[in-house]
Order: C-alpha cells, then structure tokens, then sequence
C-alpha cells in the first residue's frame, strides 16, 4: 500500500445495534484505537436512530462516524429520509452511498447514487461511493464496464474539486455477506482499473482513497491491505465484533 495515500476502516454495521450493545463495542474499539495513532483513520457508520449516542460515546476521540445512507434532497415531504444536514448535525462526517444493498434491494440507479454523492458533498460529508459488479457480470467478463459506468455517472456530475473529496470502496456484490472475498489479486486488478479512472478525469484524483469491501476478515486483510492500489477497507459482520474489527484495523497500519 502506498504510504502517501492515507489509511481507512470503515465499519458499516447496516441494520444491528442495540444500545447496550453499541456502548460495548464502541468503548472497545476505542480503547483500542488508540494504539494506531493516526496511521489508520478508523471509522463507523451506524443506524440513523444512533446517530445520537455514538455522538456522545465518540466525541473527543479519534473515531469518525456517519450514516448508511441519505436522501437526495435536502427537506420536504419524503417521509421516513434523513437528510445530509440532518446527520450534520450529530457530528457525522461520513456517509455510505451506493451500497449494494440500496441498489439492489430499493432499486438506486447510478443517477440516484450521484445525486446522493452530491447531497452528502454539499451537506459537508464525506461520501464513500460504492460500486462492484455482480456475479454473472464477472463471469461475463463485464467486471470493467459495470465498475467504470457506476464510477463515472457520479465523476460527471461532479467538479474535479468535489471529486478530491470523496472516497471511493469497490465491494463485489457476490463477495458481501457470502462469506467469499475476491482475491488480494483480483482486487488489485480492479482497484487499478478504479484509480486510472479517477485520474483519466484529472490527475490529482489518483489520490482519491480506493477501498476494498466484501468479507473482508481478520485473516485476509492484511494481504488485502498490502496491495498497492487498496486504502483500507469498508467491514461489514467483522465490524460487529470489536476484536476482529480491530485486528483488521492493525492490518491497515
């Protein structure tokens, strides 16, 4: 891993947490945190109704958090949103948009995406656009296309000045919640592809962070981390548990 480009975990708990619970593994994570210094940016992003809480477990620590989601508007009548501001507000300074999960399950076309990509910018969050292709268009030989068009619908609504500021984690559909994970190669060999991309639009968006999503453990992070084009990772199950999540995060240093 390039040691000019910074280092992220991001842990996406999607629907878990229960307060006691919450305190628990918070209070674990930030205690261990704290043997990384600022080698590895440590982060999570939790259900909206504990926004409230993780604001007051992790204020004044080195954890940064945020939301799962957010709407494409800013107010009005969308009943059941959260908006980016919203977030804001609780101290929130990431935002997961794109995820798998929402294209698949509530139908988010790449336009959606961007236009949340935007929203999150605008509210003064940073956005961790994700993208990654399914199993039949991997097997398609389509893993390119499909990556390149989710990159590039949000690139072209983007200024290149807004494009500096986000984060991007490719997650192959076919490796979240499987249990399989693409190899440290495969990976490499997207993850390539990924930041030519980014830098096609502009050279300074080489920089941009590029991180790996998809069963990724205690065991494999560190091959995965080792590569030159990945920055970390976004951890989904292992990010419920805080001694692998902290063992992943000890393979980003």
């Amino acid at each position: 891993m390039s040691k000019q480009r910074a280092k992220w975990v991001v842990g996406n708990w999607k629907m878990h947490g229960r307060l006691a619970d919450n305190a628990a593994l918070l209070q674990a994570v930030v205690q261990g945190a704290g043997a990384f210094g600022e080698a590895v940016r440590v982060g999570v992003c939790v259900p909206a109704p504990y926004l409230a809480q993780v604001q007051t477990l992790l204020a004044g620590t080195s954890l940064v958090w945020g939301v799962q989601d957010l709407s494409a508007y800013t107010h009005g009548a969308y009943t059941g949103e959260v908006a980016g501001e919203m977030a804001v507000e609780f101290g929130a300074t990431l935002a997961i948009v794109g995820h798998s999960e929402r294209r698949a399950y509530h139908a988010e076309s790449d336009e959606r995406v961007a236009a949340k990509t935007v929203r999150a910018l605008e509210a003064g969050l940073t956005p961790i656009v994700c993208i990654g292709e399914t199993l039949e268009q991997r097997e398609g030989g389509a893993t390119e296309a499909v990556v390149g068009a989710q990159l590039d619908a949000v690139l072209a609504v983007l200024s290149v000045e807004q494009a500096a500021r986000i984060v991007v984690a490719y997650e192959p559909v076919w490796a979240i919640g499987t249990g399989k994970s693409a190899t440290a190669e495969q990976a490499q060999e997207v993850h390539a592809f990924l930041r030519a991309r980014l830098a096609a639009k502009d050279a300074s968006l080489a920089a941009v962070p590029l991180l790996y999503g998809g069963s990724v453990k205690a065991d494999n992070a560190e091959t995965l981390f080792r590569q030159a084009d990945i920055d970390g990772g976004l951890i989904g199950g292992a990010a419920l548990k805080s001694q692998d999540f902290l063992a992943i995060c000890a393979a980003a240093q």
